[in-house]
């Protein structure tokens, strides 16, 4: 198992820390793993991005340039994002924000509200949650969903930690 994936949104919608807490589920079972976040200077609102590579075997490089998975957040993403993605390659949009669909037809493009889930879990910040959720379930093999779940108290601060019981809540909406 070798996947290259791109998470992207807008800065605030929690991508870099979506593309972390995959690595840390792979890491604690034993995957190799490579995380590069990107973001504009604006960070709250601007551009957000993180390359992650999750692999069995030692990593020899850890650019994206053509992710083998791509979830992107907004519509600017998808329209940077979705002709990167290596044909056979699979794209999860956020349906709650992007209003068209993904126009390519050699790629797996699936659609999730991942707002809508979050605020019917009560959160209006867990979307990402949402989108890592749908992946878990369309891509076992990158992590479980219990992996996933104890990521959580490592990637998440303290401070914010309060909020994990929402994010297991949405993880396993969107999950199933």
């Amino acid at each position: 198992m070798h996947e290259e994936i791109i998470v992207a949104g807008f800065g605030g919608q929690g991508v870099i820390m979506a593309g972390k807490l995959l690595c840390v589920a792979a890491m604690n079972e034993n995957k190799y793993v490579s995380h590069i976040p990107s973001y504009g200077a604006e960070m709250r609102g601007g551009t957000a991005n993180c390359s992650v590579v999750i692999s069995d075997k030692e990593i020899s490089s850890p650019t994206v340039p053509k992710p083998s998975i791509a979830i992107v957040m907004n519509a600017p993403s998808l329209a940077k994002f979705e002709p990167r993605v290596k044909p056979g390659g699979l794209l999860i949009y956020n349906s709650s924000l992007i209003d068209q669909k993904p126009k390519r037809t050699d790629i797996t493009t699936v659609g999730i509200k991942a707002n809508d889930i979050s605020e019917a879990e009560g959160s209006l910040r867990a979307a990402n949650m949402a989108a890592i959720g749908k992946l878990q379930a369309l891509k076992p093999e990158i992590a479980s969903l219990d992996s996933v779940i104890k990521a959580l108290d490592v990637v998440i601060s303290a401070r914010n930690r309060k909020h994990n019981d929402t994010n297991i809540k949405v993880l396993k909406k969107a999950n199933s």
